[in-house]
């Protein structure tokens, strides 16, 4: 039991970047001191190391984009399914990158007179056998980590544009510290992309509530609508409610 659980830390931790001690002992239910112990021999293996108040991933052991893509697959092909339920023809979207915003394209080939907006290069690969889709990519740097583009020419050709809606992606979401994302490079780009768009979706699964990433994008109340696969933690029920944030749980079965 005790190997299989320090696996699964380590798994959680790989995913999520940066996790607290809290988040942990509640996720897995053990008492910190195990949660301690057990970070120790994360941190011996190399993948994992300490941080103030938890841990976080080494920066050579992020998890690939493509291993990432797999994990919770169906939830987010729902919360992607759900989220082009709000796009309508004509509009003029940016889609972020991510594994979740990803697998829009295919909920979008009805779509008509659709100018899509985006520095997620699978998105773009996904967009090419639809040919009703206007795609604009931001150029810039590739980073590789996540498929993406980023960079100053990134930056200045998304300020460029006026957005409808920006459906975004995020490795982590929590109550003091927002919408987050473990690379900087992208974080500029989302910080952009917010600013720019009359309404901001933001798309995430169950797993990431209660992680907090590298770097803040934008506020938890800063947003429109956060698209989900199941109800979140009560504290976030009710902030969501309190700052007239759309709450939207996908529930619907993939056809």
């Amino acid at each position: 039991m005790k190997t299989k659980r320090i696996n699964q830390i380590e798994e959680y931790v790989l995913n999520n970047n940066i996790v607290t001690l809290d988040n942990l002992t509640d996720i897995f239910n053990v008492s910190k001191n195990t949660i301690r112990r057990d970070i120790q021999e994360l941190v011996e293996r190399g993948r994992i190391k300490k941080v103030y108040g938890g841990v976080a991933v080494n920066s050579y052991s992020l998890v690939p984009f493509d291993e990432r893509q797999i994990k919770n697959s169906y939830p987010k092909n729902l919360i992607a399914k759900t989220a082009c339920d709000f796009i309508n023809d004509g509009d003029i979207v940016f889609v972020d990158s991510g594994t979740t915003t990803l697998n829009m394209a295919d909920f979008l080939k009805d779509k008509n007179n659709l100018t899509i907006i985006t520095n997620n290069l699978n998105f773009i690969t996904n967009c090419i056998k639809y040919d009703n889709l206007n795609i604009i990519s931001t150029g810039g740097t590739l980073v590789r980590k996540t498929n993406s583009f980023a960079g100053i020419d990134s930056l200045n050709l998304l300020k460029k544009y006026n957005i409808n809606k920006a459906f975004m992606a995020t490795t982590g979401i929590s109550l003091t510290n927002g919408i987050t994302n473990c690379s900087p490079l992208e974080g500029e780009i989302k910080k952009t992309a917010v600013k720019k768009s009359s309404k901001v979706f933001v798309l995430a699964d169950y797993s990431k509530f209660n992680v907090c990433s590298l770097v803040t994008y934008c506020n938890l109340s800063d947003i429109d609508y956060l698209i989900t696969d199941k109800i979140p933690p009560d504290e976030y029920v009710e902030f969501i409610e309190k700052n007239s944030v759309n709450l939207i749980v996908s529930e619907e079965t993939l056809k």
